[in-house]
C-alpha cells in the first residue's frame, strides 16, 4: 500500500514530531522540505531511509487512508 500513498506534513504533526527536528531528517536524507509541506511526500521514500520515525508516519498515513 505505501508505494502511491503520500504522507503529508498533519500526519508527522499528529505524532507530536517538530518542525525543526523534521527539517533535519530531510536535509539528512536528501528529502525536499518545502516541496514535502506543499505536496507531501511518497510513503516509499520515507521508507527508504530505514528510520523507525518515518515508519510511524506512514502507519498514521496508511491508518487515515484505510478510516477514509
Amino acid at each position: 500500500m505505501t508505494n502511491d500513498l503520500i504522507v503529508m506534513h498533519r500526519h508527522i504533526r499528529s505524532l507530536g514530531y517538530c518542525n525543526r527536528g523534521a527539517r533535519e531528517f530531510f536535509k539528512k536524507h536528501r528529502l525536499d522540505w518545502a516541496d514535502f509541506l506543499e505536496n507531501g511526500i511518497h510513503a516509499s521514500a520515507l521508507m527508504a531511509t530505514n528510520d523507525w520515525m518515518a515508519a510511524r508516519a506512514v502507519e498514521i498515513a496508511e491508518a487515515e487512508k484505510m478510516n477514509g
